[in-house]
């Protein structure tokens, strides 16, 4: 009986060889576009599973609240480590780490060879301070040392094996023990272990591990970072609750703590509350920091999720449509098969492993399309994600699943419909009943709706997701961004006069136009200080926070902003004045920028002082679009800051001009910091990165609608065809009768061209209610134009029209003749 069914089945295929090529490239597509999104989707989600009780390991982080505003950390005080694991009962490990330096920047690293020589790594990344607790919550294969002991004095370090391969090549996990590495140049470090890299997919992704102990020396922590009133967001927490405890119970026990310890915070008017942000949130919350560059974000995931059952969806529609609008074509077939003893449950299993066979062919041209589909938008995926059949069980289950699925939600339906053919009906030559002729196309009306819907949608938001990140990328952010480099310098020089000696020949390079030192250029506010402001006009009390950019006078120049009143920082390195910006002087109750020129505020900045209001500058943006302009001042202590800005002078015609002067750059900064590699970056290529979020929701969104177009258009034609053939008599009766080839035509669009249209109607509001939406995440976003929907709308039926009309043209030129004598 199978036999027999599968004969038939390539027999039907073969005989419809394009309506089947339309099904399985429709399937193919929703099949291969879904198994790419599981791919990533899973692989985000797979994110530090493999810890033991990783349902219980949490991370330890901060809120401050400060004049009605509240700041999220991933930080905590240094002091609360010893104070959690004495007076905090329901946790177990407790681990503490600190990234060096912050993790802002890059460390020199060298090692001295056999020969006395040295061999130096600059720019090395992921260092970080940790205690033996660490490999307690995060578990590593120990190649030599001992987990217990390894971290215990200071001075010590543990390397991952691709860390001692690089700094010790051709040196066993065991003669790696005692060796001497070198960072910064100043800071020596002995070797006490070496662990296996950490092959899960894991956001830990540290490479060397030096003693928490080390920290308490004097030139590693300063002073200040030692307190309860500071919080260094590279110095962080993480703890395994004890079976049984609840986040809760630890959080109230944590309120005791700042209650009791936070004196500082609590005088200066600072509410701290400690939380657990748990160890399956890090890899998906941007309000805290992370380890790895790849931050996910589940409402991206989500989505990608229902693309992928949108484009299954269409696919499956694709089949329903067109199998059903040929189901009079096998209606003698299945006449002959009841006549001759076939049930209604036989004829079901048999169109559904049709479908079934179809699926299969569909799938194995999807895996096969995975791996390009990947290729092609290798720019969406992160860092780390591959494509690996073999090793993945789980994803040949999901395509089993997913086969199954498609096969029942695409054959159903059919099979029901052509399973319920009456044989002394169908026999007689009247295959369908009107009723069920009238049920079917209402059907495949509204199933070529629901397709168009789902494009209009899509073509909407991809319209206004485009737009928007046209506004970010091109709009005034308060600032010039254009020839502007930027580029850090040594944390470990700590002689005054180099970096003051580097601006001066930086000045005299001809392609230079002007040169600034600051803690961190206009538009990056990972290294912007925050602080907190006040002012007082006899009867009002205003505190704020405040950004804090550390500067000299030229920092307003380079980047161009606007001096609205007052002047610019005089020429020290001592804070004497400082400049704000409107959206401070707003806060602090200045009406006008000029009332606030000569004011003194009060500024808790390493102890409280008053100090002048010199100016006021336009407002500009730290970050993106996404977030209002904070309050800020600008104050003057730049020859003990790090970050050089250089506005290069106008481009020439060649293009050169920017090269040649960066070379020059580069050149000096060899001069000063010979051992240090010149890592620059463009002011506008940072912005620009700022929308990298964005950037992907656009790809996705020209990804998904490029797809649902191509799987609609497949459907839209194929019924086109099969329509046109059935209605042949028709159109050569009318053509007889006098009807032109543009009435024709005119009259075969029609039908295709309605379902269009009421999708059109049904998909505005939907799509305005979703891009608002999405649009709610901005400060400053565009305003949608209801054209932007009736531009989507006409898009949908130029495609359809485009889809159709080579069919219906080519019906109307037919010659009557042949469809009247073929009838």
């Amino acid at each position: 009986m199978f036999k027999n069914y599968f004969k038939v089945a390539i027999r039907n295929f073969w005989g419809d060889r394009f309506f089947s090529f339309i099904n399985i490239i429709g399937l193919a597509i929703g099949i291969g576009a879904s198994l790419v999104i599981y791919l990533f989707v899973s692989y985000d989600f797979s994110f530090d599973k493999f810890e033991k009780d990783n349902n219980r390991i949490c991370r330890v982080t901060s809120a401050y609240g400060v004049a009605h505003e509240v700041f999220k950390s991933a930080g905590v005080p240094y002091p609360l480590y010893d104070v959690l694991r004495k007076e905090v009962t329901g946790v177990g490990d407790v681990a503490a780490i600190k990234l060096w330096h912050g993790g802002y920047r890059g460390l020199k690293v060298s090692v001295k060879n056999s020969k006395g020589g040295e061999a130096a790594f600059p720019k090395q990344e992921h260092i970080v301070f940790a205690d033996e607790n660490y490999f307690s919550i995060i578990p590593y294969t120990w190649l030599a040392g001992s987990a217990k002991t390894s971290l215990q004095k200071p001075y010590n370090a543990v390397l991952t094996a691709s860390a001692a391969k690089l700094y010790f090549p051709g040196v066993s996990a065991s003669d790696v023990l005692g060796k001497e590495v070198y960072f910064d140049d100043t800071v020596r470090m002995v070797v006490t272990g070496v662990v296996q890299d950490v092959t899960e997919n894991t956001d830990f992704t540290f490479k060397v591990f030096v003693s928490r102990a080390s920290l308490e020396t004097a030139r590693l922590m300063p002073e200040q970072w030692n307190g309860w009133g500071s919080t260094d967001p590279a110095s962080q927490l993480f703890t395994r609750l004890l079976p049984g405890i609840t986040p809760s119970a630890i959080k109230s026990q944590l309120a005791k703590l700042s209650e009791k310890y936070d004196k500082e915070n609590a005088s200066r008017h600072i509410t701290t509350e400690f939380g657990l942000q748990p160890l399956s949130d890090i890899h998906f919350n941007a309000e805290y920091d992370n380890y790895n560059p790849h931050v996910a974000s589940k409402p991206v995931l989500y989505s990608l999720l229902a693309v992928a059952a949108f484009l299954l969806l269409l696919a499956c529609v694709n089949f329903i449509n067109l199998t059903t609008a040929k189901a009079s074509k096998r209606a003698k077939e299945i006449g002959i098969r009841k006549t001759m003893g076939s049930s209604a449950k036989q004829l079901r299993l048999q169109f559904l492993g049709e479908t079934f066979l179809l699926t299969l062919i569909a799938a194995i041209l999807s895996v096969a399309l995975v791996p390009l589909l990947v290729r092609a938008f290798s720019g969406f995926f992160p860092q780390g994600f591959h494509v690996d059949y073999f090793d993945r069980v789980d994803l040949w289950i999901f395509l089993l699943a997913l086969i199954v699925s498609v096969s029942f939600l695409a054959g159903f339906y059919p099979a029901l419909v052509l399973s319920s053919y009456k044989p002394a009906l169908v026999l007689k030559g009247q295959s369908v009943q009107s009723k069920g002729e009238t049920r079917s196309a209402v059907l495949r009306k509204t199933l070529t709706a629901l397709q168009f819907v789902i494009a209009e949608i899509l073509i909407v938001a991809t319209a206004v997701v485009g737009k928007q990140i046209t506004y970010e990328l091109t709009a005034d952010m308060g600032f010039k961004k254009e020839g502007i480099i930027y580029f850090d310098t040594n944390y470990s020089d700590n002689v005054k006069g180099h970096r003051p000696l580097l601006r001066d020949k930086l000045k005299a390079i001809p392609g230079v136009a002007m040169v600034s030192l600051s803690n961190a250029p206009a538009s990056l506010s990972g290294g912007i200080r925050g602080g907190q402001v006040g002012y007082s006009d006899g009867h009002k009390n205003v505190v704020t926070t405040v950004k804090v950019t550390l500067t000299d006078t030229n920092f307003i120049h380079v980047y161009q902003l606007m001096l609205l009143a007052g002047n610019n920082l005089p020429v020290s390195d001592t804070i004497k004045s400082i400049l704000i910006n409107e959206a401070c002087a707003k806060i602090l109750g200045f009406k006008n920028p000029q009332d606030a020129v000569g004011k003194y505020i009060d500024w808790n900045d390493w102890g409280p002082r008053k100090v002048p209001i010199a100016g006021v500058v336009n407002d500009y943006h730290l970050r993106s679009f996404h977030e209002e302009v904070k309050p800020m001042i600008i104050s003057s202590k730049a020859n003990q800051q790090l970050l050089f800005s250089v506005a290069l002078q106008p481009q020439n015609a060649d293009g050169t001009a920017w090269r040649t002067a960066i070379r020059k750059i580069e050149k000096a900064f060899k001069e000063m910091y010979p051992d240090d590699a010149f890592d620059y970056s463009f002011m506008d290529e940072t912005v620009a990165k700022y929308y990298a979020a964005e950037e992907s929701t656009a790809q996705l969104l020209a990804w998904a609608t490029g797809l649902c177009i191509v799987i609609s258009c497949l459907g839209l034609l194929g019924l086109a065809m099969y329509t046109i053939k059935l209605r042949a008599k028709e159109i050569g009766v009318r053509k007889v009768l006098g009807a032109t080839v543009m009435q024709l035509s005119t009259l075969l669009s029609k039908d295709f061209l309605k379902p269009v249209l009421y999708a059109f109607v049904i998909a505005a509001p939907i799509a305005w209610y979703m891009v608002n939406k999405w649009l709610e995440g901005f400060a400053y976003k565009i305003n949608v134009q209801w054209w932007v929907f009736l531009a989507g709308g006409v898009a949908a039926v130029l495609v359809a029209m485009i889809t159709i009309s080579f069919q219906t043209i080519k019906a109307a030129l037919e010659n009557p003749v042949k469809a009247l004598r073929a009838e």
